[in-house]
């Protein structure tokens, strides 16, 4: 598709097709989770060192958003469970679960003049297909917890909850984790818990 503000042209990449696009991933990452509930305060050299490793990851891929002109307005990421931080496997193992049945959903981003047009369907379905087509039984993300009345959570804020729910996924209690990562404001980064959610592919 390629034409208005908003028409989007979808692209999934892996391997080494992942290395050229990861200055664009970083800037979309420090953006995006910029905003509640992530508040990250992002820093160019870690994304990409985090990226990079990331990209090494043999069976990782991502989904790329583009406008009719060709600039990168979205991102969705996803690889091997055991290809990320080790502390995500042993919450599965802690559930019973054996880790090298997952393939983790990382990050979605998308800017937010486009959304609302289905990009986050076409994020999840690539990923899916990937899962599947990789023989994984299952596809999980996580996602911060923040309380109810935190001082940064602006008004009317609608949680994801409802979108992730008819994607087929479900919460799964005390399948958490933890991340570490500095909030705007904080003077240097602390724990954050980071809640699983999972889908069991067909």
């Amino acid at each position: 598709m390629a034409g208005a503000k908003g028409d989007l042209s979808f692209e999934v990449l892996s391997g080494e097709a992942i290395g050229p696009i990861l200055d664009d991933l970083a800037r979309l990452r420090i953006t995006v989770f910029r905003a509640y509930p992530y508040l990250y305060d992002g820093d160019a050299d870690y994304e990409r060192a985090y990226l990079a490793s990331y990209a090494k990851s043999p069976g990782a891929m991502a989904v790329i958003a583009r406008t009719g002109a060709g600039e990168i307005v979205g991102a969705a990421t996803a690889a091997p469970l055991g290809d990320h931080q080790p502390q995500l496997s042993e919450a599965f193992r802690e559930k019973g679960i054996d880790p090298a049945e997952v393939f983790y959903l990382g990050e979605s981003v998308l800017l937010a003049d486009y959304r609302g047009q289905g990009a986050g369907h076409r994020f999840f379905d690539a990923r899916e297909q990937a899962a599947r087509a990789g023989g994984y039984r299952i596809a999980a993300f996580c996602g911060v917890v923040r309380p109810d009345d935190h001082p940064a959570r602006p008004q009317g804020y609608v949680p994801l909850d409802g979108f992730w729910k008819k994607r087929g996924y479900e919460r799964i209690d005390g399948l958490v984790s933890h991340m570490r990562w500095r909030d705007i404001g904080e003077r240097g980064e602390t724990d954050k818990p980071m809640q699983f959610w999972m889908r069991r592919l067909g």
